[in-house]
């Protein structure tokens, strides 16, 4: 099968579009916080954006063909349907898709190399080889209950400090504090799916955190990440003295008590599914407050 016999609608679906608000997010938030140092740099800003939502589409990606291989997809799977597992894109055309798009990150990446020199690089292939050690491997991050880990370190504070990183060629703590934010929230999602799919987890052998702490642990440690994030900023505040603004995300509070009540009510995938494009919501609407909070 070819790339252009598979309908560009399978591809989209493939990338999971409700997932990559996680890629957007800490862009939004490092480019906020260069914005108010002064340090700003559109073309960096633009190419660190392109990048991770290449990185996150080549995560999912690679997740969809190597869950497959891995069984871990079977026709009983009641999330959102996977490409490959669904007949709709071949393991061959998934396994040459997912090397393209890592591809095309690394030569978005090429102009942040040469800006920022080794920080840049180091960073740029940690993220792709944690990327790839996702799903693949004896001892695959997301099988062995270490992804949620990977997901804070990597859509937090790497990927905050990065953004900031190649705009201003130094980094602050207070910028690698802020991304505990993004990092929380995309946690956040990464439990919603794996609270949803531990029945089949567990019978796939994956021992994703959920599996391993069980359900209703999972469900207050969502509640835990979510809360957390939302009131970051009063710690950035209380240790700074500046930007009270950005507490302008505590307002979001209310938006986290609806999927936790869902959560804790019910196991109905058909009910829990909308709860990832929620989560996701709540990520950007974070970011957003965040950027225009630190800037007031």
């Amino acid at each position: 099968m070819s790339f252009t016999a598979v309908r560009p609608n399978v591809w989209i679906m493939a990338a999971r579009p409700k997932t990559l608000g996680a890629a957007v997010a800490p862009v939004v938030v490092g480019t906020a916080m260069a914005v108010e140092a002064g340090v700003w740099h559109g073309p960096s800003a633009a190419l660190a954006l392109l990048g991770a939502v290449l990185i996150q589409v080549g995560v999912n990606y690679h997740n969809d063909y190597y869950d497959y291989l891995k069984g871990a997809d079977t026709d009983d799977r009641v999330g959102p349907t996977r490409v490959t597992q669904a007949g709709l894109v071949d393991p061959d055309t998934m396994r040459r898709a997912t090397i393209l798009v890592f591809a095309t990150a690394v030569l978005a990446g090429l102009y942040l190399i040469w800006r920022g020199g080794w920080p840049v690089l180091a960073i740029g292939a940690a993220s792709i080889a944690a990327a790839v050690a996702y799903t693949a491997g004896r001892y695959a991050l997301a099988y062995t209950g270490l992804a949620d880990l990977f997901v804070f370190v990597f859509f937090g504070p790497v990927a905050v400090g990065g953004t900031y990183y190649v705009q201003a060629l130094t980094l602050t703590p207070d910028v690698l504090l802020a991304g505990a934010g993004p990092g929380l929230l995309s946690v956040g999602i990464l439990l919603v799916n794996n609270i949803r799919d531990v029945d089949q987890d567990r019978r796939a052998g994956k021992q994703t955190l959920v599996v391993r702490i069980g359900r209703r642990a999972a469900i207050g440690l969502y509640a835990v990440c979510a809360t957390g994030a939302l009131l970051l900023p009063v710690g950035l505040y209380a240790w700074t003295g500046q930007h009270p603004w950005a507490m302008l995300t505590g307002m979001l509070v209310p938006f986290v008590l609806p999927p936790v009540r869902t959560l804790r009510s019910t196991t109905d995938p058909a009910k829990l599914n909308p709860l990832l494009g929620a989560t996701g919501r709540l990520l950007v609407l974070w970011a957003v407050l965040f950027a225009v909070g630190w800037n007031v």
